[in-house]
């Protein structure tokens, strides 16, 4: 039998990198970006994009890849003048480069426990270089990860200065994204300004109309028959950022309280997991209060 030949010592492997875009709506965009990666020596590999007739803005992904003596440094330098002449808000990153990332967690820990499995196995491109609660029940679990536990409590009376070791922690560990795993505390609108648009949160998606504790029982008491969940960006307007994932289970009459719980423990878990993919891979961009998604 034969078998596919062996990558030798001389053969060079391209470099692999994504290009994100947002910009004014106009003729030349596509022509522009691919004009360019074409003149770098780049190939596209994929491309999508969307213009939102709403907003007037055009939003572009591009994986491409380039071979030496093209480098990461190189191409942000050349690619300023395209953006420039597009207004573009634009960014260019290694696709291979795993984020580096916290994960918050509360009392819950069916999100944390499988964000984390994920990240094991590779089925996240994610770096968790520290799990952060305001209790020490996840501190054993963490420690099963081999990811460093940080107990940081919050009061009314310390909150500030909690949020100010968790902004130094985010600075000294060149964290890129803040995942709330079922943290249960409210952010504090100067910390939602310091790292907009990286911080992602979970919460079933009964709000507005089940608030408070026990929200599952409240829909079981009204026979709700959709269990969901929303992963979205954390802003100053609470549980009410732009929405980067939903998920939906249907549920009959039969079920418990309790099932209900649990199913919604699944659908959190799947949603928090594809948003927490999608950002990581550069497929989110900012659309106002909505998010354009490149899945």
């Amino acid at each position: 039998m034969s078998s596919s030949p062996a990558v030798t010592p001389d053969q060079y492997v391209p470099d692999q990198y994504v290009l994100t875009l947002s910009c004014p709506d106009k003729q030349g965009i596509v022509h522009a970006v691919s004009s360019y990666l074409f003149m770098t020596g780049c190939n596209i590999e994929d491309s999508q994009q969307f213009g939102d007739h709403d907003t007037g803005l055009f939003f572009m992904r591009v994986h491409f890849s380039a071979e030496a003596p093209v480098t990461l440094e190189k191409l942000r330098a050349s690619f300023a003048a395209v953006g420039d002449s597009f207004e573009m808000d634009w960014q260019i990153h290694r696709a291979e480069e795993k984020m580096r990332i916290v994960l918050m967690v509360s009392k819950f820990g069916h999100c944390l426990n499988d964000l984390l499995f994920r990240s094991r196995i590779g089925a996240l491109p994610v770096e968790v270089v520290a799990v952060v609660s305001n209790h020490t029940d996840f501190a054993e679990l963490s420690a099963s990860f081999g990811i460093p536990f940080h107990h940081i409590p919050v009061t009314k009376d310390n909150k500030r200065e909690a949020e100010e070791k968790l902004l130094r922690l985010v600075e000294d560990e060149g964290v890129e994204l803040v995942v709330l795993a079922r943290y249960m505390q409210v952010l504090s609108d100067d910390l939602c300004k310091a790292l907009s648009g990286r911080i992602i949160n979970i919460h079933h998606s009964f709000l507005p109309s089940f608030k408070g504790a026990k929200p599952y029982h409240q829909a079981h008491a009204r026979g709700v028959k959709l269990i969901g969940a929303t992963a979205h960006y954390v802003t100053a307007d609470l549980d009410e950022g732009p929405i980067i994932e939903q998920e939906v289970e249907r549920v009959s009459h039969g079920v418990t309280p309790e099932q209900l719980v649990a199913i919604g423990r699944d659908v959190e878990c799947q949603a928090l997991a594809r948003a927490v993919k999608w950002h990581s891979e550069h497929r989110v961009l900012l659309n106002g209060h909505r998010t354009v998604v490149f899945a």
